[in-house]
C-alpha cells in the first residue's frame, strides 16, 4: 500500500504540473499591476491568510487518527464529527452579519485564539472536552472563509480604492498557493507524525505557533473595517427562502450542492478507518487527495476554455462522483475488501472536486442574486449538513465494515439523485447564454469550499 502512495504521489504531481502549464497558457492575459502600494497590500494580506491557512491544513490528516490513538471506536469519533459539522452550519449562518456589526479584523482575531483553543483540546482524552475542541474548530473554520476575504475586499475597494478589475489577481494567487499549501502540510504532517514518530497530535500542535502568528499580524498590521450593520439575518433567510420556492433553477443548483457535498462531508470522515489498516502514510493520502483537486481544477479551466459550457462540467463531475461511490461499494464487502481499490476511488472523487467546486461556484454566482446570497446559501447548508450527520449517525449505529458499506450505498444513491437534478438542470439552462462564462472562471470559491469541506 504504501508503495502504492508513493508512486502515485509522484506520477500525480508530475500531471498536476503539466495540467497546471496547459491551464495557465489558456488564459486570457492577466491583469499585471506594478503598484508598489498595492502589491505591499496584498503581500500584507497573504502574509495572515497563508499563515491561517497552513494551520488550518495541518489538521486535516490526523484528525481521525488522534481520536482513534486514544481509543475512541468510530460511532464516537462520529459523534465529534457531527459536533463539528453542527457547529459550522450553526454558527456559519449568523458569521457574516456578526463579522459585518462588530468588524471583520476583531473576527480573525477571535479565530487565532479559538482556533488555537481547539488545537490545546487535542491533548485531551476527556470526551467531553474533545467535543468542545470541534465545535471551536467549527466555529473556526466559519470565520476563516468569511471574515478574512471579506477584510480584504472592503480595503481593497473602500480605503485603498483599487479598481474591482485587480480583485481576481489576488485571488488567482490565494487560489493557487492555497493548493500548495495543502500538499505541503500534508507531506509534513506525516514527517511529523510518522518519521519523527512524535504522534498523531503533533500536528495540531504544529498549527499553534501559525495560528497566533497570524492573530498577532492582524492585530499589528490590520485597520478594523465593518459592513453593513442594518442587515438581519432573519429577512435575509425569508428572502432566500422565497427565491428558492420560485425558482426551479435555483432549487436544483441546492439539491445538488446539498448532495454532492454531504457526500463529501461522509468522505472527510470515512477515509481514514478505510485505509488505515493497511497502514499507509495518511500525510501523503492527504497530498494526494489535493493534488488531485489541482488536477481537476486545472482541467475544468482547459474545458471552460474549449467552450464546455460549466453545467456540462458540473454533470460530468457528478458522474464522476457515482463511479467513485460505486467501486467504494464494491471495495468494501467484507468477503473482497480492498483497500487499494478505495484508495483509487477516493483519488477520482477528489478528481472529480477539482471540477466541482469550480463549476458550481460559477453557476451560483450567475444565478443567485446579490441581494438575497446569504439567506439562499443558509437554506442549501441546511440539508447538506443534515444529510451528513444522519449518515455519521448511522455509523454510529452500526460500526462495522458492513455498516460502511451501507454508507457508501447511501452515498451511491445520494449522488445518484444528484446526477439526475444535474441533467434536469442542464435541460433548463442549455440556451441561456449567462450560464457560458466569457472568461476563465475565477477559482476563489472552489478554494473556500474545499477547505470547509476539510477542516470540519
Amino acid at each position: 500500500m504504501q508503495v502504492l502512495i508513493y508512486t502515485s504521489f509522484g506520477i500525480l504531481s508530475v500531471i498536476c504540473a503539466i495540467f497546471h502549464i496547459l491551464a495557465n497558457r489558456t488564459q486570457q492575459e492577466e491583469i499585471v499591476t506594478s503598484n508598489p502600494t498595492f502589491i505591499q497590500f496584498q503581500r500584507k494580506y497573504f502574509l495572515v491568510y497563508f499563515l491561517a491557512l497552513a494551520a488550518d491544513w495541518l489538521q486535516g490528516p490526523y484528525l481521525y487518527k488522534l481520536y482513534s490513538y486514544y481509543g475512541f471506536i468510530e460511532p464516537q469519533i462520529a459523534v465529534l464529527y457531527v459536533c463539528g459539522f453542527a457547529s459550522s452550519v450553526v454558527f456559519g449562518t449568523a458569521t457574516g452579519v456578526l463579522a459585518d456589526k462588530f468588524g471583520r479584523k476583531k473576527l480573525c482575531i477571535i479565530f487565532s485564539i479559538i482556533y488555537s483553543i481547539s488545537c490545546l483540546t487535542k491533548l485531551s482524552r476527556n470526551y467531553g472536552l474533545l467535543i468542545l475542541g470541534r465545535v471551536l474548530s467549527g466555529i473556526s473554520t466559519s470565520l476563516l472563509f468569511s471574515a478574512f476575504e471579506a477584510w480584504y475586499v472592503h480595503e481593497h475597494i473602500e480605503t485603498y480604492d483599487f479598481p474591482t478589475e485587480w480583485l481576481p489577481v489576488t485571488f488567482s494567487k490565494a487560489t493557487f498557493w492555497n493548493g500548495i499549501l495543502a500538499i505541503v502540510a500534508g507531506i509534513v504532517a506525516n514527517l511529523f507524525t510518522g518519521a519523527l514518530h512524535l504522534g498523531p497530535v503533533s500536528p495540531f500542535m504544529l498549527a499553534i505557533p501559525f495560528l497566533i502568528a497570524s492573530g498577532v499580524l492582524v492585530t499589528i498590521q490590520w485597520k478594523e473595517n465593518y459592513g453593513n450593520k442594518k442587515i438581519k439575518l432573519r429577512n435575509s433567510c425569508v428572502e432566500g427562502l422565497r427565491h428558492i420556492v420560485q425558482n426551479r433553477r435555483t432549487m436544483l443548483i441546492g439539491a445538488i450542492q446539498s448532495l454532492f457535498e454531504s457526500v463529501m462531508y461522509i468522505f472527510v470522515f470515512i477515509w481514514t478507518p478505510l485505509l488505515d489498516p493497511a497502514g499507509p502514510p495518511l500525510g501523503i493520502v492527504f497530498s494526494c487527495f489535493m493534488v488531485c483537486i489541482m488536477i481537476g481544477s486545472s482541467i475544468f479551466q482547459l474545458l471552460t476554455h474549449y467552450k464546455f459550457a460549466p453545467h456540462t462540467i458540473l454533470n460530468i463531475s457528478l458522474i464522476l462522483g457515482l463511479i467513485s461511490m460505486l467501486v467504494c461499494v464494491a471495495s468494501t464487502n467484507p468477503r473482497h475488501f480492498s483497500p487499494p481499490a478505495s484508495y483509487m476511488s477516493f483519488l477520482l472523487l477528489e478528481f472529480a472536486c477539482g471540477m466541482y467546486f469550480p463549476a458550481m461556484g460559477f453557476l451560483r454566482s450567475q444565478l443567485l442574486p446579490e441581494a438575497h446570497r446569504v439567506g439562499i446559501m443558509n437554506w442549501f447548508r441546511l440539508p447538506l449538513n443534515l444529510i451528513a450527520c444522519v449518515g455519521l449517525m448511522m455509523l454510529h449505529g452500526d460500526p462495522s465494515q458492513m455498516g460502511e458499506r451501507n454508507i457508501f450505498a447511501i452515498c451511491t444513491l445520494l449522488m445518484g439523485i444528484a446526477v439526475i437534478c444535474g441533467f434536469n438542470f442542464a435541460t433548463h439552462a442549455k440556451d441561456d447564454e449567462d450560464l457560458i462564462p466569457s472568461n476563465n472562471v475565477d477559482n476563489k470559491q472552489n478554494q473556500n469550499a474545499v477547505n470547509s469541506l476539510v477542516s470540519v
